[in-house]
């Protein structure tokens, strides 16, 4: 019974390591591919701002993470905020939160707006934020969304985005 059970441990404990990467290995390769995104929207924007604001998000991103403690999926995350296990965490407050916290930081190239998705939708509506190049399109914008990925910051151009049809909200943006 002991053998069988060291034997179980040394197998859980060889595979575990194969599923884990570094957090830090997804915070460098989003801001690599978030700062090209962000100097694709005009040319007149610097690298160094675009370089610094992505480093930004992705930073402020994971505050957000340990903020609002999420230790598991964001579907499992929500459940916990909704049966009131966990006081915050919903996609909302993370764009509300990464929202705010770059309206403050003054980025003179670029100009940040609430989207949402399948608005209205109990169980579909989803919420981040778009990043546009100051005075730019917000269909021509870089969707930031730190809610979606456990532990790593989803960053796509609007359009491409597959997976959801952002609206802009400019009523949400909060101030």
């Amino acid at each position: 019974m002991y053998r069988s059970i060291c034997n179980l441990l040394i197998f859980v404990w060889l595979f575990s390591g194969c599923s884990h990467t570094d957090p830090s290995y997804y915070r460098t390769d989003t801001s690599v591919k978030l700062t090209h995104l962000l100097l694709t929207l005009d040319s007149t924007i610097p690298h160094t701002e675009a370089q610094h604001l992505a480093n930004n998000i992705v930073r402020r991103s994971q505050v957000l993470e340990e903020q609002f403690d999420r230790s598991n999926s964001p579907w499992v995350h929500n459940f916990m905020v909704n049966v009131g296990l966990k006081q915050k965490g919903l996609c909302y407050q993370y764009a509300d939160g990464l929202y705010l916290y770059l309206k403050q930081k003054k980025y003179p190239h670029f100009a940040f707006h609430l989207a949402g998705a399948h608005i209205g939708e109990y169980w579909r509506e989803h919420n981040t934020l778009v990043v546009t190049a100051k005075n730019g399109s917000f269909k021509d914008g870089i969707v930031v969304d730190p809610w979606r990925e456990q532990g790593k910051v989803f960053v796509s151009r609007l359009k491409d985005d597959k997976t959801y049809k952002w609206v802009h909200r400019p009523e949400r943006e909060c101030r």
